[in-house]
């Protein structure tokens, strides 16, 4: 699997930060993000007290792009460079609250965007790996991590191209909990190397690799489907062969790019 090692870090776990003052004034980031936990993500049962705490924690405000920051918490997806959208807040604690990431377990993150859902998961205790197919994007996520953990630099990661096919790169000092890889995730070859996989863009067909690569025990969440709605499932890994599938609710996201597609119908 290539990765592209100039955009290639780490950044250790989210010390969430004040603030004030680092916004339009006309923006009140404390009673946006409390109205957007209250009225858009426990209002779509979202109801576990530790995500609800989570997305209370974490800045969302600091992972938008500074032209749309006024929006932040808004029920939208957000624009971001190379034609990408955030998900919706409610969407983020669905997946959080489905998942139920616990403290030091190993989660893979396919589309990084922003690093706002990266930082839920290290939030949340998680040692997390993500990978974005764009080098601006990647770029853009691991230095919205970097600010908001308040950490000036990036560890490197030597011997990255390993990353996705089987070899792991050396650790860095101190564990890092969010590891950024500009990479494709269609050339994932890891078997049984995550307690969690989370895919943030939907799969039009149906794509075993991701399966694969839990653990038995270890939970996937992937929104499935070529039309309108998809499927959003949370699938587990019983055994090394047998895997269980539960609809969580239905929704539409932007397709993961290289992934399967049904063939077009010709006449």
């Amino acid at each position: 699997m290539s990765v592209d090692r100039s955009v290639a870090g780490s950044v250790d776990a989210p010390v969430v930060e004040s603030v004030a003052g680092s916004l339009d004034a006309s923006l009140d980031v404390v009673d946006a993000r409390e109205q957007m936990v209250e009225q858009q993500v426990r209002a779509w049962d979202v109801l576990d007290e530790r995500i609800l705490g989570v997305l209370r924690e974490v800045p969302r405000e600091r992972f938008v792009p500074a032209s749309w920051r006024e929006l932040a918490y808004a029920d939208c997806e957000i624009p971001l460079p190379c034609g990408k959208r955030m998900l919706r807040p409610m969407i983020v604690g669905r997946l959080l609250q489905a998942l139920q990431v616990q403290a030091h377990e190993r989660v893979l993150e396919v589309g990084t965007g922003s690093g706002y859902v990266s930082a839920c998961l290290a939030r949340l205790g998680a040692r997390v790996r993500s990978l974005e197919l764009h080098a601006p994007l990647a770029t853009f996520a691991e230095a919205n991590l970097r600010a908001v953990c308040g950490v000036s630099g990036a560890a490197s990661v030597s011997g990255a191209s390993g990353a996705a096919g089987g070899a792991t790169p050396p650790a860095v000092p101190a564990v890092p909990a969010v590891e950024v890889l500009c990479a494709d995730a269609m050339q994932l070859a890891e078997e049984s190397a995550y307690d969690v996989v989370v895919l943030t863009a939907s799969l039009p067909l149906h794509e075993p690799r991701f399966e694969r690569a839990l653990r038995p025990g270890g939970r996937l969440f992937a929104v499935i489907g070529a039309t309108e709605p998809q499927q959003a499932c949370l699938i587990r890994r019983a055994s090394a062969r047998d895997f269980t599938r539960e609809v969580l609710f239905e929704t539409v996201i932007e397709p993961l790019e290289h992934a399967p597609r049904p063939e077009a119908f010709g006449f």
